[in-house]
């Protein structure tokens, strides 16, 4: 026979755990401070370990606690898949994806067509902000992030291909300038992304012998925003090529010093380990590895 603590004491230990104090934990599980630590007591009674250091009113995972924690919080969200999973049975299942605007409207949306064809039993709830969401809460299956990324305990990291980093503009703005070679980029309008992880900067510092206005033209703090102004001829922009496909196909674009540049890994695939097994969420994260290979040059 399996030996488990009570389930009470583990929810009430997960809970202060993860948010750092008895009193946070009692409020969201609608208890009062002293149970909370009556239920962990009787835990750290059950296992013969001190989970928590108490100094007064503070109070900080020991080692052990930190380590048991992470065990505990995974079987927790297993156990709340699982539920959510029964609860749904015969119904469609709706695939909650977060991403960043950028890769979502200038990538993703456009291509969500195609997974709804070949899963047409899952229904896909797309959310784009630059805010975090909180996968262990369940605000969404997937969140894809830009940048850095220091994932949360229990929450998987997979990183999308590499990125390449081109000039780009519009077909009128690479003629009325004569942009041929990257030397031609001396003088003239620059479109800046202020957010981006490869910015004039970098360009600058790898091309140390062309001369950049870096102090003028427009900035954006989006990706989108930034592409659709040079294909409105505002000057010379800087992007993943990933991110204009469809405007280099339809001739709203060009790139007057070729395809190649330097690759970054930009975006990243978060998600629960606890529901990494799960139909949907195998689905999509197939899928979309499968189209990112596709979108390769």
């Amino acid at each position: 026979m399996r030996h488990l603590p009570p389930l009470k004491s583990l929810i009430a230990f997960e809970a202060a755990a993860r948010l750092g104090s008895f009193g946070a934990a009692a409020d969201e599980l609608s208890l009062t401070p002293s149970a909370i630590s009556h239920q962990i007591r009787g835990l750290e009674d059950t296992l013969g370990i001190s989970l928590f250091h108490r100094v007064g009113r503070v109070v900080e995972l020991t080692d052990v606690g930190r380590r048991y924690a992470e065990s505990v919080t995974e079987g927790i969200n297993v156990i709340a898949a699982g539920t959510r999973s029964i609860e749904r049975s015969g119904k469609s299942d709706i695939l909650t994806i977060h991403t960043v605007p950028s890769f979502g409207t200038q990538w993703l949306m456009r291509r969500l067509s195609r997974f709804s064809a070949i899963f047409p039993d899952i229904d896909v709830r797309l959310n784009a902000s630059v805010s975090l969401v909180n996968l262990l809460s369940e605000e969404a299956d997937f969140s894809i992030r830009y940048g850095m990324v220091f994932p949360d305990t229990g929450v998987e990291l997979a990183s999308l291909p590499a990125e390449t980093i081109v000039a780009l503009c519009a077909p009128s703005f690479a003629k009325k300038h004569k942009l041929r070679k990257s030397k031609d980029v001396a003088g003239i309008t620059l479109i800046h992304s202020e957010v981006n992880i490869y910015s004039w900067r970098e360009w600058q510092r790898d091309h140390p012998d062309v001369m950049l206005k870096l102090d003028r033209g427009p900035r954006f703090d989006r990706s989108f925003m930034a592409i659709s102004a040079a294909v409105d001829g505002l000057g010379l922009g800087l992007e993943s090529r990933l991110l204009v496909e469809r405007e280099l196909q339809e001739g709203r674009l060009v790139l007057p010093f070729g395809a190649e540049g330097p690759t970054k890994v930009c975006h990243h695939l978060t998600y629960l380990k606890a529901k990494a097994h799960l139909p949907k969420m195998k689905a999509f994260r197939e899928w979309l590895f499968e189209e990112l290979e596709a979108s390769q040059p």
